[in-house]
């Protein structure tokens, strides 16, 4: 945990410690390396874990390093980081890849192989499928792991399981694991059912809402604090935080965290509008306005339609190539909770109700009260309540892991 005086004195260390860096001449450098090294933000700009180098390029000097990273893991300046540490010298060593791989092109569940970076020639590990947890074998040689993935605070957006993983597997290797925080675009919106430790799975492995309201730094205290990871076992975890950031500063992605959540408005409504991945109404995979749009053919003909089609995120999309009709959600302004309404409504009108739901649906609410609330006609405002407690609960028990104001 980072107490608020040491988080200052951290911010305060680097920003001395990068302008004191920026004055130094060592080895000559190439100009493609200059550019590449050379990070430019007003002094007010949110800066990300990566873009706080100072703090974390001396903790991997004359390390073994591996990387948990994807298309998201960049700096300011657009430089990867996996690029960047190799133009700093660094011994990197191997390339971890979530779920879409390393560059982020895979579909959703889509099985990643192992395999080698054209780019860099590093070997890319996939910890996805089978492989959610990197094996002995596979940490062999690393010293220090480094983990820089985008979340976007939803609880079922697997890269926060993808954290515990790589947690537990440093925990167990004596490996010592350097997250490099980053914003979450959807701020400190905290909502929605907390999940029930039976149903726990890959997409939502701890009690905490749908919603969560922390960075992945800040979730990654949590773990550990709670002694979530296997036997009770706790991580040797430092955070690199962001800079300049608070949970209620505005935060646009400069890529796309996933395939399938191509802008802002859809990482703001995918909490909302995943939730119908449970269900036979499909949320604009097959079509460029995913997470923006919802429609099936089973709702009633209305003047929006569309006709999922295979594409860069969804090879066999939901309802392929059969016209849907729904909801048009683009113009909608940015929610600030997590929204049923639309849910309600597409199970209100369907055309077959006992063929709405599917098994998957428990576990993105993380609890079957959520589905029998909606089949019994509870209203939103009255299943709102049922939440009350446990979120009190965890805003509670988050308290001591936040970072930001």
């Amino acid at each position: 945990m980072i107490s608020n005086l040491v988080f200052k004195n951290t911010v305060l260390f680097s920003v001395l410690l990068m302008v004191s860096c920026g004055s130094q001449k060592g080895r000559e450098i190439t100009k493609k390396e200059e550019e590449m090294t050379e990070v430019k933000t007003p002094s007010t700009a949110i800066q990300t874990g990566a873009d706080n180098t100072a703090a974390y390029l001396p903790l991997l000097k004359d390390k073994k390093v591996g990387i948990v990273t994807n298309q998201t893991g960049i700096l300011s300046n657009k430089t990867h980081v996996v690029d960047y540490l190799l133009t700093q010298k660094i011994n990197l060593l191997k390339i971890y890849a979530p779920e879409h791989g390393f560059r982020g092109t895979a579909d959703a569940g889509e099985l990643i192989k192992d395999g080698k970076d054209t780019q860099t020639g590093l070997p890319i590990i996939s910890l996805y499928g089978n492989n959610k947890k990197p094996k002995p074998e596979q940490l062999a040689g690393i010293d220090v792991m480094v983990f820089d993935l985008q979340d976007v605070g939803a609880r079922f957006y697997t890269y926060i399981s993808t954290l515990h993983y790589i947690m537990e597997a440093c925990a167990e290797n004596n490996l010592t694991l350097l997250v490099l925080d980053r914003p979450n675009p959807n701020g400190g919106i905290v909502d929605g059912p907390v999940l029930e430790k039976e149903h726990s799975s890959f997409v939502g492995m701890h009690p905490i809402p749908l919603l969560h309201g922390m960075t992945i730094g800040e979730y990654a205290q949590m773990i550990n604090g709670e002694k979530w990871l296997k036997n009770g076992a706790t991580c040797r975890l430092t955070v690199i935080p962001c800079l300049n950031y608070q949970r209620s500063r505005a935060y646009s992605l400069p890529v796309k965290p996933s395939p399938n959540l191509p802008n802002d408005q859809a990482i703001n409504l995918y909490a909302s509008l995943c939730l119908f991945e449970g269900t036979n109404v499909s949320v604009g995979r097959g079509t460029e306005k995913q997470f923006q749009i919802y429609g099936s053919p089973f709702l009633p003909k209305s003047d929006f339609s569309f006709t999922p089609v295979p594409n860069f995120g969804a090879k066999e999309p939901m309802h392929k190539n059969q016209l849907c009709y729904g909801e048009d959600l683009t113009q909608i302004q940015r929610v600030t909770r997590l929204e049923l309404k639309w849910l309600i409504k597409a199970y209100n009108t369907t055309s077959d109700k006992t063929k709405f739901f599917n098994d998957f649906f428990t576990k993105l609410a993380g609890t079957p009260k959520l589905q029998q609330q909606i089949t019994d006609g509870v209203s939103e405002a009255d299943i709102r309540k049922t939440w009350e407690k446990g979120l009190a609960d965890f805003k509670t028990m988050r308290q001591p892991y936040l970072i930001y104001q």
